[in-house]
């Protein structure tokens, strides 16, 4: 048997503190009057709940919402809901017990993406489990990591014209079935014209309305509409859905061919993070505890940022510093209480 932990036994002692409990029990205790949703008989089944979890309870560190839930059904919503447009990269070359830190933040701010850069044993401890709902890919060298993610981009970009192109011929053509005014209409707005021009608002001489009426539909009269042209489908609608589409990918192809590989660390030449516009679509690169990045990651990077700092000490743990630069992307682009 072990000895009783001092510093446990002198907390106990003084009374405090008195920690409030985080999660469910067992869905019999919480629920008692509900049936269970990973029954298949049920009528609230779902089959996102895990057994287990109904069974013993979800002291997990999730959201409210995903309680019970298991561990892929979590993952799946949160790519369903839409992870954010800016990656993390971590260089594992000294096998840092920070990078757990890192892909714990990263899974808080809906990080799209970690990549792991050396070995692919890291240190899991300070993640919590939190990279089993997070998408972790695992690279050689930071040249292929970064050759990936740049070739991933040129691919999107030319997803997004393609997007454009077919948009713009649909634009094209809805304007090409857009209904023609009837002879009708157009006789009847040049006459309500004409009464204005005789009472004098245009200040021209009186014309006769009949005659100045036929003479702008005789065009339209030697060239008849179809009597079908007005039974298509709607066609502003469709333009207006077409309109939308390019804009959507327009905006998306900005955004994209504004994309930027941004190194975190402390060098000559570094911009302050407190003054520098993250691009919304980025790759994060952090490095090691007390050595920062790699050369070849500094030479690859776009942008170098930094954290300006204000005490002794020339930079702060890697862990916070990850955690700092994903905030300073999220206040600049994360749309806030969805």
């Amino acid at each position: 048997m072990h000895a009783p932990n001092q510093i446990s036994l002198a907390a106990k002692a003084s009374g405090e503190p008195e920690f409030r409990e985080i999660g469910v029990g067992p869905w019999a205790e919480t629920h008692p009057d509900e049936p269970r949703p990973d029954d298949a008989a049920s009528p609230n089944y779902d089959s996102r709940f895990d057994t287990e979890l109904l069974n013993e309870g979800d002291r997990r560190n999730v959201l409210d919402r995903y309680r019970y839930w298991s561990v892929q059904a979590i993952k799946d919503d949160l790519d369903v809901r839409g992870r954010h447009d800016f990656e993390v990269a971590v260089e594992n070359w000294t096998h840092d017990f920070n990078i757990g830190s890192m892909v714990r933040t990263a899974n808080a701010f809906q990080a799209r993406c970690v990549h792991i850069v050396g070995p692919h044993k890291w240190n899991r401890k300070g993640a919590l489990m939190t990279e089993l709902y997070q998408h972790v890919e695992h690279h050689p060298s930071i040249a292929e990591l970064v050759e990936c993610w740049r070739n991933r981009i040129a691919g999107e970009i030319a997803y997004e014209r393609a997007r454009a192109a077919a948009a713009a011929v649909h634009v094209h053509e809805s304007a090409v079935l857009t209904p023609r005014p009837s002879a009708a209409s157009l006789i009847s707005e040049n006459d309500r014209l004409m009464a204005d021009i005789d009472a004098g608002d245009f200040g021209v001489p009186a014309r006769t309305p009949a005659t100045a009426a036929s003479a702008s539909v005789a065009p339209l009269l030697s060239n008849p509409v179809p009597s079908d042209t007005h039974a298509s489908v709607p066609v502003p609608d469709a333009r207006q859905s077409a309109l939308a589409e390019l804009t959507a990918a327009d905006a998306r192809i900005k955004e994209l061919e504004a994309a930027r590989v941004i190194a975190l660390d402390i060098i000559p030449g570094a911009v302050p993070m407190e003054t520098y516009v993250f691009p919304k679509r980025c790759l994060l690169l952090f490095g090691a505890e007390g050595p920062g990045l790699s050369r070849k990651a500094l030479d690859l990077a776009d942008d170098v940022v930094y954290i300006s700092q204000f005490g002794s000490v020339r930079s702060i743990n890697a862990g916070a510093a990850a955690a700092v630069a994903m905030h300073a992307w999220i206040a600049q682009h994360a749309v806030i209480g969805r």
